[in-house]
């Protein structure tokens, strides 16, 4: 039987990571942390920040929100407060939409090379 390589799933993601998934820069993580209070990253003695994959599905809301759908930041708090199932829901079926996109696109440039 062949040996095959097990997916290890990290548990915390450094802040430069998480800048890196969202194509940010750092100091904008930095801000992020400090405005939302939903955002709790674990530190360590030196004081590096290590976000749990919890923070980061709340990156992806607050990305949503204000990077996509044109959200100010207390606009963004506001709607994380009153409804964040909504938020949540919503963001799922875009997320969800634009996969199906990117696999259609692929797939029609692959027919088309035929």
């Amino acid at each position: 039987m062949p040996y095959r390589k097990k997916e290890i799933e990290k548990v915390y993601f450094r802040i430069g990571e998480v800048a890196e998934m969202f194509g940010v820069n750092v100091s904008l993580i930095r801000y992020w942390e400090k405005e939302f209070d939903i955002i709790k990253p674990f530190r360590n003695k030196k004081g590096n920040r290590f976000f749990t994959k919890q923070d980061v599905d709340n990156f992806h809301l607050i990305y949503h929100l204000v990077k996509e759908r044109g959200f100010t930041l207390q606009g963004a708090r506001e709607k994380l407060k009153a409804n964040r199932d909504d938020v949540t829901a919503n963001h799922e079926v875009v997320k969800t939409l634009q996969q199906m996109r990117a696999f259609l696109l692929e797939l029609k440039q692959n027919l088309s090379e035929d």
